[in-house]
């Protein structure tokens, strides 16, 4: 059974470090469960991703359907595979650890992306799919970049 961690006090230096944590794992997840088999580099790329739509929302008020913070984007419903409940994935994403060598690149990633320390490769994009789907969202839509084996799109 996991062990549960209270959360501590709002404010203090231990609940900051608690949030970026939790973030940093987040997004570590997520980079594992969409990008793995991208290496450093194309998971960077989806690691930005995710950053631009959390700037898109603050730029409008804090507020954007897709969510505000690096949790709350990752974990939208339908937005990112790896976390919808009938993906293949989704248990493996969830239960993923640092001893698996991919995960700790991801995790490496996500702490640098977080730190403001990645360039973003993808020119801003908020969107991407891997090569050969065609979503509806991308019909019409310039690619920003391409990267490894997926298309990056900024829509907003």
């Amino acid at each position: 059974m996991a062990k549960l961690t209270p959360v501590p006090a709002p404010g203090t230096a231990r609940a900051r470090a608690f949030y970026t944590e939790q973030e940093a794992d987040t997004l570590a997840r997520t980079l594992w469960g969409e990008a793995r088999g991208e290496g450093p580099g194309g998971m960077a790329a989806v690691a930005c991703v995710v950053l631009n739509r959390v700037a898109v929302a603050r730029a409008r008020g804090g507020r954007y359907w897709w969510g505000a913070d690096v949790v709350s984007v990752c974990l939208a419903p339908w937005q990112f595979s790896c976390w919808n409940r009938a993906d293949a994935n989704y248990a493996k994403v969830r239960s993923v650890t640092e001893a698996d060598p991919y995960f700790a690149t991801a995790l490496r990633v996500a702490r640098r992306a977080l730190a403001g320390a990645l360039p973003d490769p993808t020119g801003g994009a908020t969107h991407y799919h891997a090569i050969g789907a065609s979503p509806a969202w991308a019909a019409g839509a310039a690619p920003t970049a391409t990267i490894g084996r997926h298309v990056f799109y900024r829509l907003v």
